[in-house]
């Protein structure tokens, strides 16, 4: 799978801020389990300056689940954050992505 990825998470980095921790991932729901998540990509922003990116790229993390639970299956993308302080209590929060479905026959 193919991302174009943007995000301007500037907004996140103050004065207290180390760094900001970044993933994406692909969450879906099961009769089994309400909530599956796979992470297909990932990523440290050290600086505000890096907080404002767009990165062309294939999944880092294999899209896999087991069985044939995906075949057909509707997903949300979710980017997922977590800002990590100098000091203090950690921050996290996420921004869902609806609509996305896998096709019924794979290669």
């Amino acid at each position: 799978m193919t991302m174009n990825i943007s995000a301007d998470l500037q907004s996140l980095f103050t004065w207290n801020t180390k760094q900001v921790f970044v993933f994406l991932a692909a969450e879906y729901g099961t009769p089994k389990n309400s909530l599956n998540q796979i992470s297909l990509w990932d990523g440290i922003l050290p600086t505000k300056e890096h907080a404002k990116f767009w990165i062309h790229t294939s999944n880092k993390y294999r899209f896999i689940d087991q069985g044939t639970n995906l075949r057909g299956k509707e997903f949300n993308l979710t980017l997922h954050w977590h800002v990590m302080p100098k000091t203090g209590k950690m921050f996290a929060d996420k921004i869902v992505m609806p609509g996305y479905r896998l096709p019924q026959e794979y290669r």
